[in-house]
């Protein structure tokens, strides 16, 4: 593998390039309760879903799962969002977003998934 150098800024000195980065996402779980869509008031349209994933189990944590938050704002992903059902089983892939936002007169922020695409990969059984 080739490494090129490249000038650092200002002193002419050679640095490595910097490394990749990247904000990517897939999740693979069931859906914990059905998707809701909201309208926003701009007019907006988002579906919001919970996705529970199993966690790699260790001895530092007793909890098996996490149930990470996902949100759907493309025309796309609200089209495949929309059919879903509590306990489906989804592939859901997209990009790690935080949220900033006002409540009770402080503000908060939260950490969720941008949903790009998403598939069912099986439906939950009923009865």
């Amino acid at each position: 593998m080739t490494t090129h150098k490249l000038p650092a800024r200002g002193a002419g000195k050679e640095t490595e390039p910097p490394a990749p980065t990247a904000n990517e996402v897939r999740l693979v779980g069931r859906i914990s309760k059905t998707p809701e869509r909201r309208e926003l008031p701009s007019g907006d349209e988002v579906w919001t879903f919970r996705v529970v994933v199993p966690r790699a189990l260790s001895t530092r944590s007793r909890r098996g799962v996490d149930a990470l938050e996902c949100a759907a704002w493309s025309a796309r992903a609200r089209r495949s969002v929309r059919t879903w059902a509590a306990d489906d089983m989804v592939e859901v892939t997209g990009s790690l977003r935080r949220r900033f936002f006002r409540a009770g007169g402080s503000a908060a922020s939260r950490v969720e998934v941008e949903m790009s695409a998403g598939r069912l990969i099986r439906r939950a059984r009923t009865g």
